[in-house]
């Protein structure tokens, strides 16, 4: 199992350091490092990443700003050469807390910690169900992938629509659509995501799920039509 992860720290020297023993750990793939907090919210929205080594004391935003600004959170090791900082990184849910200047064998310690909360995560999704967590009205809230029948695009925000309820979520269409599946739904207007098992029927203008009709853009019918002959199950 490997995981994918960022490395966020405004010290060049202290992000190589972190770089180095990463790379040399079988378990880890860097997709990219960031240089401040605000870098790091930007670069999110287009990778999907499982582990941020993230450094506390930054400008601009410091560590623990930059996670309260996102709405889905990766798992967090923090990376820092203060010790005050324990207790509230913590309270964070921090997969596990370094302390500068870092060995291998501590390291090593914290991306154990690291994937075995991820197989963990894996298993329960199996049992329970596909789900994601959303912020919406200053509560996280379970949303089960299966649910889902569309979303929709509001500014800068996006409107979740479940069999049950509609939920309102800070974030991009683009930085939403990477927390679901792959395979399962389908991006048919620059302002809809839908999910392919509640399409009832469609044609070159509009998909019908349920009572409602969600309009489609002319160059994704044919998208559409290979996606749902090859819906994951």
């Amino acid at each position: 199992m490997t995981l994918n992860c960022v490395v966020v720290d405004d010290s060049a020297i202290q992000r190589l350091s972190i770089v180095k023993l990463i790379e040399n750990h079988p378990s880890l793939n860097l997709i990219a490092e960031y240089n401040s907090a605000l870098e790091t919210k930007n670069g999110l929205n287009t990778h999907k990443v499982d582990l941020i080594f993230l450094d506390i004391e930054m400008p601009v935003l410091n560590g623990f700003e930059l996670l309260d600004v996102l709405n889905n959170k990766p798992q967090i090791i923090f990376v820092t050469g203060k010790t005050e900082y324990a207790f509230k990184a913590f309270n964070y849910d921090a997969t596990d807390y370094l302390h500068k200047p870092i060995t291998r064998e501590r390291f090593n310690t914290a991306v154990d910690k690291a994937v075995e909360q991820h197989k963990l995560k894996l298993d329960f999704n199996e049992t329970e169900g596909e789900h994601i967590f959303v912020k919406s009205n200053l509560k996280k809230r379970k949303v089960y992938i299966k649910d889902i029948k569309w979303i929709e695009a509001l500014g800068d925000y996006v409107k979740l629509v479940t069999e049950e309820t509609s939920l309102v979520v800070l974030s991009t269409m683009k930085a939403f659509e990477a927390e679901l599946p792959e395979g399962k739904f389908l991006r048919i207007h620059k302002s809809y995501i839908v999910n392919l098992d509640k399409i009832d029927r469609f044609n070159s203008k509009n998909v019908e799920v349920g009572a409602y009709e969600i309009p489609l853009s002319r160059n994704k019918k044919t998208q559409l039509v290979d996606a749902l002959n090859n819906i994951t199950t």
